[in-house]
């Protein structure tokens, strides 16, 4: 936090309400009190928020979703044609037997029917887990397994490339679902989605969901062991709403562009809930990134709210400023980060090339909803995530030996200016309520009633959070969390790998890259030959979560009971000092 750094931006938005008026005015409360209750009771249902209640209020002309295809022909969607395919897939389930409480896992890009599958398993009162629909097969199995999902909803190409050769070891698996042309669902257990759908009735008592009801499903990577399910309940419509009021500026009438995949968190909560709760239109679109076509989707939709990724504003830099003032954005009010720090650079491109700062916010799986943010009418740091939402206590808490919040004797926090652990006071809306057959881990998150982020940061004195680093070795690239421990599993198995370390390395455009370290059985050549298959290999099992540098290592850094250590790898790639090598086992 230099002086450099800490150069103000004015509001994006003068006349918007400043922080102190935020923190006076906004609460949880005030947003329970405006959400709809079911008719005849105060039962709370996401999808009910979503859809139903503009529709009961008379909005149901107004479109809901404007879903852009990789050719760029544009589906819109009202938000009564939602309540009605929505119904209809609600009614699916309770056909093929899906009781409140089960499991759907979504395997779908960004399209028309996941919004349908979202919300019309929300509305049978079923958990709804998406999944990256990049991953390979073996993370796909371990999340169905450890999901124990009842159904699977996705397409005949994903259905037939990842998921029918271990259909036999899914035993919880009863139902796969496939969106796609008529007739492409045949085989055993296998059901056409537009066939099943179309023949349900279009009205549906929606479930009547407690606050507490789990609702959504999210794995996260972690640094070691398998991945971890977050649980979300019911109630986190309550964070997420206030969250897309404050942090982005979303109200009825604006147009909404989050570019974040459905398979995450935030292509859930922002991509999906957020938005459709406000009132908003929501725009998708199915192809990949090309700045030509961003531009254009942004001028042509006249997106006035737009959500992304830092990768993505990085790789819009590298195209100047004669592409964008090339397009009529002239509806954009308010561009909004998440994913990974911002670059200060993005954050003074925005203002210099949009005519908009973009305004960073923090978040994580496990907190459901925006916890810290830059806000219209605050100015803005470079480089500085914001402050807390107002109903959030944030902390920096002080640091340990081991580099985590120091917990002992109580937490304490760190200084102005000092890095410390990123702590949340447990209890907000969206606050994940456990790790799904884990509890132990879920409870070694809280400390003295506090969440432990395992983000570092520092405070300034105007309360201010700064980004330091993770507290452990999980790589974030392009916005997406990535553990080690996934991808060293996998490239063991590999007949020529005896040992597999993982770390992330730092990229201009994604923020880090995956790089693994490998040491070959005795006999074995590494060389070009090899390593070009470890990639093809690691690619067919992972997915976008493959190595994309391997380096072959005799000596990998242990410790004394054996696991390598990844923070040694990290810091002799890097050329940094190694710390404490008490524990490191010593070389024959």
């Amino acid at each position: 936090m230099d002086d450099t750094t800490r150069r103000e931006l004015p509001p994006a938005q003068p006349g918007a309400p400043d922080y102190p008026t935020l923190l006076r005015t906004a609460s949880w409360d005030r947003v329970r009190q405006d959400l709809a209750p079911l008719p005849g009771g105060r039962s709370l249902n996401i999808a009910h928020q979503a859809v139903d209640r503009h529709v009961d209020e008379g909005r149901g002309e107004v479109v809901a979703l404007r879903c852009v295809a990789a050719d760029g022909t544009t589906t819109r969607v009202t938000y009564a044609d939602l309540r009605r395919e929505t119904n209809r897939f609600a009614h699916l389930l309770g056909e093929l037997g899906v009781a409140r409480g089960d499991r759907l896992v979504s395997l779908l890009g960004r399209q028309h029917e996941q919004y349908v599958v979202c919300l019309g398993t929300l509305k049978a009162g079923a958990v709804f887990c998406p999944l990256f629909s990049s991953f390979g097969p073996d993370p796909i199995r371990e999340r169905l397994l450890r999901s124990r999902a009842s159904v699977l909803v996705t397409t005949e190409s994903l259905y037939r490339r990842k998921v029918a050769a271990m259909r036999d070891d899914l035993p919880h698996l009863r139902h796969v679902v496939l969106v796609g042309p008529s007739g492409a669902a045949e085989g055993p257990g296998l059901i056409g989605f537009d066939e099943a759908v179309a023949r349900q009735p279009g009205e549906y008592d929606v479930a009547r969901t407690e606050p507490s009801d789990p609702a959504l499903l999210h794995f996260t990577s972690g640094t070691t062991g398998q991945p971890k399910g977050a649980v979300h309940v019911h109630e986190a419509v309550v964070a997420q709403r206030l969250s897309a009021e404050l942090a982005l500026d979303l109200h009825p009438g604006d147009v909404f562009w989050c570019t974040a995949d459905p398979g995450w968190v935030t292509g859930t909560s922002y991509g999906i809930v957020a938005p459709l709760v406000v009132g908003a239109t929501v725009v998708s679109f199915a192809g990949e990134f090309e700045a030509q076509v961003w531009y254009r989707i942004l001028a042509e939709q006249r997106v006035t709210v737009w959500y992304t990724a830092p990768t993505a504003l990085r790789m819009l830099m590298r195209y100047g400023t004669d592409l964008p003032r090339s397009h009529d954005l002239s509806a954009l009010r308010h561009v909004a980060s998440v994913g990974e720090a911002l670059n200060p650079e993005v954050v003074a491109w925005g203002a210099e090339v949009l005519g908009l700062p973009i305004h960073d916010n923090w978040w994580q799986t496990e907190t459901g909803s925006i916890m810290i943010s830059n806000y219209p009418g605050m100015p803005i740091r470079p480089g500085s995530m914001g402050r807390p939402v107002p109903g959030v206590d944030a902390a920096v808490l002080a640091l340990g030996e081991d580099g985590r919040a120091r917990v002992q004797d109580g937490v304490l926090p760190a200084a102005v200016g000092q890095t410390g652990e990123l702590a949340l006071r447990a209890g907000w809306p969206s606050m994940f309520r456990t790790y799904l057959d884990d509890e132990e881990r879920y409870r070694a998150c809280f400390a003295d009633g506090w969440y432990l982020s395992g983000d570092l940061a520092a405070l300034d004195e105007d309360g201010y959070v700064w980004f330091v680093g993770r507290a452990d070795d999980v790589i974030k690239s392009a916005g997406h969390l990535i553990g080690p421990f996934e991808v060293e599993s996998v490239l063991l198995e590999h007949p020529e790998v005896v040992e597999a370390g993982v770390i992330g390395m730092p990229d201009e455009l994604a923020g880090e890259v995956v790089r693994a370290y490998v040491t070959v059985r005795s006999g074995s050549t590494a060389d070009d030959h090899l390593r070009r298959d470890l990639v093809a290999f690691s690619r067919r099992r992972l997915g976008g979560l493959a190595p994309k540098d391997i380096v072959f290592d005799e000596h990998l850094p242990h410790n004394s009971s054996g696991k390598v250590m990844r923070r040694v790898l990290k810091a002799r790639a890097l050329g940094l000092p190694e710390g404490d090598l008490s524990t490191l086992e010593r070389q024959p």
